[in-house]
């Protein structure tokens, strides 16, 4: 129990063997249940899980008093709950097992932590606080905030977060929250029961969907601080299909949200101000494009040319009216990041160790 909150911390695994163990076990003791959800690893993580479960579990049986979460309640005395995935769903699928569980047992506040050994487990305190007090109902990590925290990003990936950054904000509509793909999170149980989890995807979109659920759902969302850490570990995630995969989730996302909550639930000039910046920009440029081939052949093209420049510049303008107004409808919905975590001294934790 934390501050009068009972905590359950997700951990995903996939092809994780190496490293679920020790993630499983550096979990803080505030923790009152851990949730390992194998997503039918094709290696050994399933092992690893059962085996490091049996072993927690045994030690905290001999010095607990009672069960965090009482049998009669839904729960059992487990602080490790191993499951398995009968076939590979993806990471979505995976996070959503945790929530719908930790939710059935009455667990105050989510945390997940991927099993690749990337989350340091010393600062989840500062990840579940923002849903710890109320502040927010969803808090997440941020490592784009500070140049100390991504110097161990590669530029690829680096350049990768910062395009799914812009465009889930447009999709999402919170403004001011970055690193979209950080899988560090903690959200409430009131905001998991608010959401329709089936909505959402079961792919590594998942967590770029989410926030634009959680927007239409009126949840508040925090950016916490926090230092990129990498070690041996391998990504499964194929980063070109990926993208590709990702944006166009999150273009029917973006709609979707604006249709809800602009058309559907009341009135907002935004969604007005998006559709003609969208068609200016779009005709302005094949304008553009076919003044270019008229010039290529030989023929006058200054009349279209200048409207289609016209027609580009009202789009910009139009696009910049509409995000002024989007920001200003979700301003309420955003936590700005508290000053005091943007100035922590960086974790100088080594990276993450194998565990046979």
């Amino acid at each position: 129990m934390y501050k009068g909150k009972r905590i359950g911390v997700v951990v995903t695994a996939y092809d994780e063997a190496s490293f679920v163990g020790r993630v499983i076990e550096t979990v803080p003791d505030f923790v009152d249940r851990i949730y390992a959800i194998d997503d039918r690893s094709p290696d050994e993580s399933w092992q690893v899980i059962q085996r490091v479960a049996e072993r927690v579990n045994a030690a905290a049986e001999s010095d607990a008093t009672e069960p965090a979460v009482a049998v009669a309640d839904g729960g059992d005395d487990r602080r490790v709950v191993p499951i398995r995935h009968e076939e590979n769903r993806g990471y979505g699928a995976a996070v959503k097992t945790g929530y719908r569980r930790a939710t059935e047992e009455g667990l105050d506040v989510v945390a997940v932590m991927n099993g690749d050994g990337q989350m340091d487990p010393a600062i989840l305190d500062r990840i579940i606080d923002p849903v710890v007090t109320g502040e927010a109902e969803y808090a997440k990590g941020n490592r784009l905030l500070r140049p100390e925290d991504r110097e161990d990003m590669s530029t690829f990936r680096f350049v990768g977060n910062a395009i799914l950054t812009g465009l889930s904000k447009f999709a999402s509509g919170y403004w001011s929250i970055g690193d979209p793909q950080n899988g560090y999170t903690a959200i409430s149980r009131d905001a998991i029961e608010r959401l329709d989890l089936e909505a959402i995807t079961d792919q590594y979109g998942f967590l770029n969907h989410l926030l634009t659920h959680l927007n239409v759902a009126g949840c508040r969302v925090a950016d916490v601080p926090m230092t990129a850490v990498y070690g041996d570990e391998e990504s499964s995630i194929r980063y070109v299909p990926f993208v590709r995969y990702v944006s166009l989730l999150l273009l029917r996302s973006f709609c979707w949200r604006l249709k809800t909550r602009y058309v559907v639930r009341s009135f907002n000039p935004a969604v007005v101000h998006y559709a003609v910046g969208s068609v200016g920009l779009a005709g302005g440029l094949a304008g553009v494009c076919g003044s270019l081939v008229r010039v290529a052949r030989g023929n006058e093209a200054a009349t279209a040319s200048l409207a289609s420049f016209a027609a580009i510049l009202v789009g910009l303008v139009s696009l910049g009216s509409a995000i002024q107004l989007d920001a200003e409808a979700n301003e309420g919905l955003e936590i700005p990041c508290d000053e005091r975590d943007a100035t922590t001294d960086r974790d100088d934790r080594p990276a993450a160790q194998s565990i046979e």
